[in-house]
């Protein structure tokens, strides 16, 4: 119905010790990775493993795992979208720069930082104007370390071909130099990406940075999904053929006693 535009997935993958007790468990989740992969623009890869927390109870953690997993996506898909023109950034990231970054296989991060809501005087805040641009550099940078910490799947960044990030604080927070450090970091961690970048000017008392890799060309879990899938297979038709032997082999010993049907 809507041949012009791309489609995008996102499969959350299952707990460890889904893995370890479930046998299919991977071999389904490869399947689903096969299947999804062949007839999207791009997949977003979640790892349930990576939000688990120790603090979560057993009631509640799919909950608070949820919001976890959907809290990266809020500034970025709401970026573009903004219609006041106060929330609307020097460099506004827009579904182009969103489509044109999402390629195959994607990972999200999302990190933040508090920042102070105390009012400054006038006159201390122009005498500490320098220490306050690197305050806020600092504060970036934290975010962005956080963001690459809490990358929605374990990958190594140089493997990506595209790559964007989303600085999102009050309007007076932002400013070239954070900017800058920003993208001297990405560059840093994926050298080989195209990289866009953004600002959303709309936070308060925070300031938060979303990154997006995409185009990997290497994700080690999806590998190892697919190799360890290929042999689940093959162990899974030895069984059962031995599973027949073993059952022809009764019918055998049963062949001379009589039926009461």
């Amino acid at each position: 119905r809507y041949g012009d535009k791309p489609v995008y997935s996102l499969v959350v993958l299952p707990f460890e010790h889904e893995e370890s007790t479930e046998e299919r468990t991977v071999y389904n989740s490869a399947t689903c990775l096969k299947a999804v992969s062949s007839v999207s623009d791009a997949v977003f890869l979640v790892d349930n493993q990576r939000y688990v927390r120790k603090d979560f109870s057993l009631k509640n953690k799919i909950a608070k795992i949820n919001t976890l997993i959907a809290q990266p996506f809020y500034n970025f898909l709401c970026a573009g979208e903004e219609k006041k023109s106060k929330h609307i950034g020097a460099r506004l990231l827009d579904a182009g720069d969103i489509i044109q970054t999402l390629v195959g296989w994607t990972i999200i991060g999302y990190g933040k930082s508090p920042l102070s809501l105390l009012k400054k005087l006038p006159i201390i805040e122009s005498s500490r104007n320098f220490r306050k641009k690197s305050t806020e550099t600092h504060k970036g940078i934290q975010a962005m370390d956080e963001a690459m910490a809490e990358l929605s799947l374990k990958c190594n960044p140089a493997d990506a071909g595209r790559a964007l990030y989303l600085l999102t604080a009050p309007a007076k927070e932002m400013n070239m130099d954070l900017v800058k450090e920003l993208g001297d970091y990405m560059r840093d961690v994926a050298p080989k990406a195209i990289i866009r970048n953004g600002d959303y000017p709309r936070e308060r008392g925070l300031m938060d940075v979303t990154v997006v890799l995409s185009e990997l060309s290497d994700v080690e879990k999806v590998r190892r999904y697919y190799n360890d899938s290929a042999v689940f297979m093959r162990e899974a038709v030895q069984r059962q053929e031995e599973a027949d032997i073993k059952l022809r082999g009764i019918d055998e010993a049963a062949k001379d006693i009589p039926s009461l049907l």
